[in-house]
């Protein structure tokens, strides 16, 4: 008996959350079409669409997991072409405040360090091999269609060449990074916006690639030193990838973003707030010039807010949360994400109910996934006096239970190895509730009061 809900599923853009997207919906609609307004390299390439590719990526070891799912022997293929693994945290120097660095301990996490065009390229050659699912590039979305009683028909595209195509479509999964699309239609059918968080980071970047010294640190494959502010805003990664390279992201907020010229570059290495990048780079040659992003503020859209919200639509990814990069949960989130709608799928098909339903119970389970990664950056997003923003009524005293998180993990293995399962997606933040683990924070908090008195 078919398993299908549907004859054809379009997936509006190509990047991780639609590739994931387009595996999720693949074992349920006969056809899945991604169309994608950019050429897709047959290679791991950079593309305009992508405009932050040059810039360190990472997959957390929940995303990691979750794509692993999605497109058995994901990780496999990109170990072959070159992805370098990394043991959390014994192979990474962590260098916050206050710690410099961070206990380097095995803690059973495992990240794969590779371009951010490797990771995508990876995943398109996995998605294709599943016979149902097609790419079609050089192909702009302009509109999501619907019927008169407010039904998603399809999606109205356009070609370089000024033709343009309505595409029948039974399910539209919105996954361009700005959604509006989504937003258009929901104007269009005189329905609200979805509420919003916005949280001002203005974060800007600066990435050059180098070859790995013969001298490179060996107590160590990556590295990130973070800034205290408001007295130093100037932080950097440096993450091995394929083809014996270091990618070096420097970072800054504010009027202190980094230069893409070579001597404002260095200049900006030499003023870090340690000098370990400083240290690693002096005998290594660059094999790349500056390439710079930046991103005014974090976004997180509450489409649950939305009543009768179009039958047949779903805004994914990053249209629904954008989050500052410089933690790196996106991708990640965004391969939960698809896991979460293949469930859902799955369970549609079951029940026969059909796709009736679906977009309301994925925004409220979708939340439940974002939550622990947003509060995970936006509280210490707001460490920064300049970030703007809501700040919750209580924020002062996260930030303390912050502070005392990182002391009891410097001190404590156990507490180290539940944040870094928290911050690696695969615990939500609920388990820094667990009696034993909050003994230990609620005692670190105590010892840091008593610290501050004396």
């Amino acid at each position: 008996m078919s398993e299908h809900v549907g004859r054809q599923a379009v997936v509006i853009g190509a990047g991780m959350g639609g590739l994931s997207a387009a595996r999720a919906l693949a074992d349920h609609f006969e056809q899945v079409l991604v169309i994608e307004n950019d050429a897709l390299p047959a290679e791991a390439a950079p593309r305009a669409g992508t405009p932050q590719c040059k810039q360190v990526h990472g997959l957390l070891m929940g995303g990691l997991q979750a794509l692993e799912s999605l497109f058995p022997g994901y990780e496999q293929a990109s170990l072959q072409a070159g992805a370098v693994p990394i043991q959390m945290s014994s192979e990474f120097r962590f260098e916050p405040p206050g710690y410099d660095p961070f206990p380097q301990r095995d803690l059973g996490v495992r990240i794969l360090c590779m371009t951010r065009p490797l990771i995508e390229a990876t995943a398109r050659k996995k998605a294709v091999l599943r016979g149902n699912i097609s790419l079609r590039e050089c192909c702009k979305a302009q509109e999501i269609l619907v019927s008169e009683a407010g039904d998603v028909t399809g999606v109205r595209c356009a070609y370089g060449d000024g033709k343009t195509e309505d595409i029948a479509a039974d399910f539209v999964v919105d996954a361009s990074s700005h959604g509006l699309l989504t937003l258009n239609l929901l104007t269009a059918r005189g329905l609200p916006a979805p509420a919003e968080n916005t949280i001002g980071v203005d974060i800007g970047y600066c990435t050059a690639m180098f070859e790995i010294p013969d001298d490179a640190p060996t107590g160590w494959k990556g590295t990130v030193v973070l800034p205290h502010p408001p007295h130093n805003r100037r932080g950097a990664f440096l993450i091995p990838v394929e083809g014996r390279r270091w990618t070096v992201t420097l970072a800054g907020r504010y009027a202190d973003k980094p230069p893409d010229d070579e001597d404002g570059y260095f200049a900006f290495v030499r003023n870090l707030r340690t000098p370990t990048i400083h240290n690693a780079l002096k005998n290594a040659k660059r094999q790349s010039g500056f390439s710079r992003y930046g991103l005014k503020a974090s976004r997180r859209r509450h489409f649950e807010s939305v009543a009768a919200f179009p039958h047949g639509l779903l805004p994914f990814g990053d249209a629904i949360c954008r989050f500052n990069p410089i933690y790196g949960q996106g991708m990640s989130v965004a391969a939960k994400e698809a896991c979460l709608l293949q469930g859902l799928l799955a369970a549609a098909f079951r029940e026969g109910g059909g796709i009736n339903g679906l977009a309301a119970t994925f925004f409220a389970e979708a939340q439940k996934i974002i939550e622990t990664p947003w509060s995970s950056s936006a509280i210490p997003d707001f460490l920064d006096p300049l970030t703007e923003g809501e700040r919750p009524p209580d924020l002062a005293q996260k930030l303390k239970s912050g502070a005392a998180l990182t002391k009891a993990a410097a001190e404590d293995p156990a507490v180290h190895k539940v944040m870094m399962e928290v911050q690696h997606l695969l615990k939500p933040r609920s388990a820094y509730q667990e009696p034993e683990i909050a003994e230990r924070i609620k005692a670190a908090m105590a010892a840091m009061t008593a610290a501050a008195a004396e």
